[in-house]
This record gives C-alpha cells, structure tokens and sequence, in this order.
C-alpha cells in the first residue's frame, strides 16, 4: 500500500489551502492509500527526519522507500498521477 505522508503546519496558507483536497483524495483512495498527516510544529524529528524544508510537503512511500515527492499547492491530477504510477 501507498503511504503519503503531509507535512503541515497551522499557520501556512498553501496547507489549508490543500486539506479539502487530501481529505478528497483520502476519501477517494480508501484501502489503497494511507495518508498520514504530520504537523512540522509538533513533530519536528519527523520533519528534519525526510529533510522536509518547505511546507505543504506531500512524500509518497512505497515499502517504506520514498518513491516520489510534492513540495506546495498542487493539483488533485498531480497525486492521482503518482498514485497510479505506484499501485
């Protein structure tokens, strides 16, 4: 199973700006992706961990490999294209 983990933080614009549209594609992809939310704020290791340096950062893993990467706002096609290309 796909894993995206979604690096956020309360106070950045383009991340609430994409929640309704995680929360779409979460719906969408029940039982073949797992999405994981990680507020940088409150979990910084984690974030220093997979290097991220810019919120929204949006990391794609398949067998605990990071096999494809988002940095800021994008569109919903974007995910569903990297999704598809690693089921």
């Amino acid at each position: 199973m796909i894993k995206v983990l979604d690096f956020w933080a309360e106070w950045c614009g383009p991340c609430k700006f994409m929640e309704p549209l995680i929360d779409e594609l979460e719906k969408e992809f029940v039982g073949k992706v797992q999405f994981e939310k990680i507020n940088v704020d409150e979990n910084q290791e984690k974030a220093a961990q997979f290097q991220v340096m810019s919120i929204p950062t949006y990391i794609f893993m398949k067998d605990n490999q990071e096999v494809e990467r988002i940095i800021g706002a994008t569109q919903k096609e974007n995910f569903v294209r990297l999704i598809s290309k690693h089921e």
